[in-house]
């Protein structure tokens, strides 16, 4: 072996043996990520999420929805979980803030966006490395799914609670789209494609979420889903 081919081996071992210590002592911080969020969120009483873009900005018709949703929710006795940053996200901590109800964000660091917006109440702001975590405490803390118009982020978030849910790993609660024109094309890929093209989900499965236009059409699915439950955080 010559001499760069034996150093190349070398870097090589280095780089691999810091990475696995890397990978070994980030448990700790995972942990201290599950235990902050379950010591915050655990008392704070029944709440639905509110997920949608970033960039959407405010005095524009979903902005406004967004807000009017979540002062609704707290009205009924609800508080209001976010992602924590502007857009959908700081309508709802704005609305559930109006409405003098709880107000969380669950913040997470990325390198072109976000800080935490105004409107959260200063005991109920978390700060997340891991997005993986994060999701945990909107499943595990959130007694509904309000989906408003949004990118990526909104998706992953939609179709991963739908998964838990389909495959029982997570008991039914209610997702609610709200935008039936924004959501149309979607969920005819959904029908079109998914099912009956492929049969990749069962007919049952398009029960998993509702879709209205309106705040109180999203505030209503909410109210009479759990008008037949008893209401309790899910957990």
């Amino acid at each position: 072996m010559d001499k760069d081919n034996r150093v190349e081996e070398k870097f090589n071992q280095r780089s691999w043996n810091e990475i696995k210590t890397n990978d070994s002592w980030s448990i700790f911080k995972i942990m201290a990520e599950f235990v902050e969020g379950y010591d915050k969120l655990g008392e704070i009483g029944p709440c639905v999420s509110i997920f949608g873009s970033a960039r959407t900005k405010p005095g524009t018709p979903y902005y406004r929805m967004a807000r009017e949703i979540a002062l609704k929710l707290t009205e009924k006795g609800y508080g209001v979980i976010t992602g924590g940053g502007p857009g959908i996200m700081e309508a709802g901590n704005r609305g559930a803030h109006d409405g003098g109800g709880t107000s969380v964000g669950l913040n997470i660091e990325l390198p072109f966006e976000q800080n935490g917006n105004p409107w959260i109440d200063s005991d109920k702001s978390i700060d997340f490395d891991y997005f993986f975590v994060r999701k945990v405490m909107f499943v595990k803390y959130s007694q509904g799914f309000i989906v408003m118009p949004g990118g990526f982020g909104t998706l992953d978030e939609l179709f991963e609670s739908m998964t838990l849910i389909q495959t029982s790993k997570i008991g039914r609660f209610p997702i609610i789209l709200v935008g039936k024109t924004f959501w149309a094309g979607l969920i005819d890929w959904v029908k079109n494609t998914l099912l009956e093209k492929e049969g990749n989900i069962s007919a049952k499965d398009l029960d998993l979420w509702q879709v209205v236009d309106t705040a109180d059409e999203a505030v209503d699915a909410i109210d009479q889903f759990y008008s037949k439950y008893l209401l309790k955080p899910n957990f």
